[in-house]
């Protein structure tokens, strides 16, 4: 009988081999209605309407796009992804959850994200820093300058920005319980590599479980580590009218409010996400 008991023992599944690692970023990382409220904030206050044409770059399992044509019945929405696997899952996952009606309205397309498409859009978002894919200024600014050719002649270009020298600290990971209890997990951002002389970095994402099994390398990202004024200097060289900086607003007790406005100076952080807009 002890013997059966241990043979059941050795073939259960470790939480991290039953996880679902698209899953767990969703709840860990992205917060899709907050994309969208920004993208309406930013276009807003550049041209004073509403915005209703979204093409996401790099846009893994697109639930930026799902929530986007949720918010309105006249949005429409590109994803725009080189991965098969991330594309399947979040057409099961994500565009499977919306109404048939909203499903019509959302376009998705395997392939490079520096391919020029129709129809044009209104707002433009790489996020997550998935532009930092591109090591080159020269890279850089093609992307840029196909992007630019995406985006009607009103238009905004949203990237996000992480910064400061926690940012580049190496063998450094950033550990965040995300759902608590038996069946939660923890999220943990490694920082493996950075280099100061070519900013060439590597990220990575791990999960751990309470029954301690970890999801090791579930995403992992090599990079080159790029700035805010290097970005907005290769926005203009590209072709964009203006760039804009929003950082996140703070309360009176130091607080982070969940408010962004545009600045053009900021104090110094050890870590910071950033939001840069351009205007085509």
């Amino acid at each position: 009988m002890a013997i059966k008991k241990d043979r059941k023992r050795r073939k259960k599944k470790t939480m991290a081999k039953q996880a679902d690692k698209f899953m767990l970023y969703q709840q860990s990382v992205q917060n899709a209605d907050h994309e969208v409220e920004f993208f309406e904030q930013a276009f807003r206050e550049q041209y004073n309407r509403k915005p209703y044409t979204l093409r996401e770059d790099f846009c893994g399992t697109y639930a930026v796009c799902c929530e986007w044509v949720k918010s309105s019945s006249r949005r429409t929405a590109i994803a725009v992804d080189l991965c098969s696997e991330t594309l399947v899952w979040g057409t099961k996952h994500n565009l499977g959850k919306l109404k048939k009606s909203q499903q019509k309205r959302v376009t998705v397309l395997e392939q490079d994200v520096r391919e020029k498409n129709k129809p044009k859009v209104d707002v433009l978002a790489a996020q997550n820093f998935s532009f930092w894919i591109f090591k080159t200024r020269k890279e850089v600014i093609n992307y840029f300058k196909i992007a630019r050719a995406n985006m009607n002649d009103e238009a905004i270009f949203v990237m996000d920005m992480m910064g400061g020298g926690a940012c580049q600290t190496e063998d450094h990971t950033d550990k965040r319980t995300i759902i608590k209890g038996k069946r939660g997990f923890k999220y943990h951002w490694e920082q493996a590599r950075f280099d100061p002389v070519t900013s060439d970095c590597s990220f990575y994402i791990n999960f751990s479980f309470p029954d301690g099994s970890k999801l090791k390398h579930a995403f992992e990202y090599h990079w080159r580590f790029w700035t805010i004024p290097e970005v907005r200097e290769m926005l203009s060289e590209a072709g964009f009218s203006a760039s804009h900086v929003y950082w996140e607003q703070e309360d009176e007790n130091g607080e982070d409010t969940g408010e962004w406005a545009r600045c053009e100076s900021a104090a110094s952080q050890a870590s910071w996400i950033a939001y840069i807009v351009a205007t085509a």
